[in-house]
């Protein structure tokens, strides 16, 4: 048994917005008290005043390699890759193969799930049949299985369907997380239309075909009380649209790297920065950031993405889109926008945890005696993105052999779990 007594550490509770330090006992991986009353005389004392304490971070929408594409990822990497980069709730899309369009591809998924796991594996179902926005699914028995609410990971402008859709879900009770896009009025454009994407010769995304479905969303939310996410907002525009006014039951989220990266950044044509939406403008990023300050934004999403070499390695347009995320969002956020004031730690944690465990309909995550769930993260830690350092399969990231600031402690329970998750999806290789 090894007790450790966390000298000042620094504790954030986004629940109650309290950010502030105190002494705090761990037995192995277990909280045992903040500010306690006794200490065990064996305790080992760490100066921990560099150090941050908070509850788990909730991943909103995430892409799972298994079942269906394992050589992207397997279910125990995802799970190692999550603990490590402490999220304790992670909400999988339900675009694998065969889609989670009914109950029995979720009920074998939660199967293979170790019961060991420190992360809990929930999915969303998918609001059509195969996930191709012509036919609904079955909503009510989908909701009895136990899935978090209804998305396709589209964008989705069928508005008759839609609107069905918004009233067979009311009585469910379930979110549906909806993505404003229009693919017809994207056409084949890879860059946010820009002058930056115009010189660097890159097929122009227009604004429009994410504003015009967000307009539409909104005024369907204005007929229905079902509970409306909208993913991946990522223009000015949008934010500006939701600041005059969205519904009660309709929330927002942005993904984590249109957070940090600019259409400015793709000079170098790296692939791994070829997302959907794409990376938008200075101007676009820093209302996303304000987004998230003032909350009409509440949420960032890490929406891991893992992805092949050589469906990454090949020339920016045609390289598929999107990148991993869950072993390395924090650091580079706190990193970004923590440590340059952008945000404060509250902020940051707020929109990582407790606003996305409402969206889902759940209890945030919160500092408790005797439980194992919080992370204990180092901002100061510096680590290189390596094969080594990963826990996820997948190598499509922007920050690939770059070093970052921040890191979870090595005797965070979420850590022991990461390395137990490592070595069985390492025997799958």
């Amino acid at each position: 048994m090894v007790w450790r007594l966390l000298q000042q550490v620094r504790l954030l509770d986004p629940v109650n917005r309290q950010d502030q330090h105190a002494d705090v006992l761990l037995e192995e991986d277990q909280l045992v008290a903040i500010a306690p009353a006794e200490i065990p005389p064996a305790a080992e004392v760490i100066d921990a005043s560099d150090w941050v304490l908070a509850p788990p971070l909730v991943d909103l929408y995430s892409h799972s390699g298994q079942p269906g594409y394992e050589a992207r990822e397997t279910l125990d990497s995802l799970l190692a890759a999550a603990a490590a980069g402490g999220v304790q709730y992670l909400n999988l899309l339900p675009t694998t193969e065969p889609v989670i369009d009914d109950p029995a591809p979720w009920q074998a998924l939660q199967r293979q799930i170790p019961p060991t796991a420190w992360s809990q594996v929930r999915v969303w179902g998918a609001l059509t049949q195969g996930c191709k926005g012509a036919a609904l699914t079955n909503l009510a028995e989908l909701a009895a299985s136990g899935v978090v609410g209804f998305c396709d990971d589209r964008g989705l402008t069928h508005w008759p369907l839609l609107q069905r859709a918004l009233t067979y879900v009311q009585p469910l009770e379930k979110p549906v997380a909806l993505w404003p896009f229009d693919s017809a009025l994207a056409a084949s454009g890879v860059a946010r239309q820009s002058g930056v994407a115009t010189r660097l010769g890159l097929v122009e995304q227009p604004v429009c075909c994410e504003t015009i479905p967000l307009l539409a969303i909104l005024e369907l939310a204005r007929t229905v009380s079902t509970p409306i996410h909208l993913m991946r907002l990522s223009t000015a525009r949008s934010v500006e649209i939701l600041a005059q006014g969205k519904p009660e039951q309709v929330s927002a989220s942005v993904s984590w790297l249109h957070l940090l990266f600019e259409v400015e950044d793709l000079a170098n044509y790296d692939p791994n920065l070829r997302l959907d939406p794409p990376l938008g403008t200075a101007s676009d990023r820093q209302a996303l950031i304000e987004g998230i300050k003032t909350g009409i934004i509440e949420a960032i999403a890490i929406d891991h993405t893992p992805l092949l070499y050589e469906e990454k390695m090949v020339s920016f347009a045609e390289a598929l889109p999107g990148a991993i995320g869950l072993e390395l969002a924090l650091p580079a956020l706190w990193q970004e926008l923590v440590a340059k004031e952008y945000l404060s730690a509250l902020e940051l944690w707020h929109a990582l945890s407790t606003a996305p465990a409402r969206i889902l309909g759940i209890e945030p995550p919160r500092l408790e005696p005797h439980s194992r769930n919080f992370v204990l993260f180092d901002p100061s830690a510096t680590w290189t993105v390596t094969h080594q350092s990963l826990r996820s399969r997948a190598r499509n990231t922007p920050f690939w052999q770059q070093s970052l600031r921040g890191q979870l402690v090595p005797f965070s329970p979420s850590i022991s779990s990461s390395r137990t998750q490592r070595s069985n999806s390492s025997a799958v290789r």
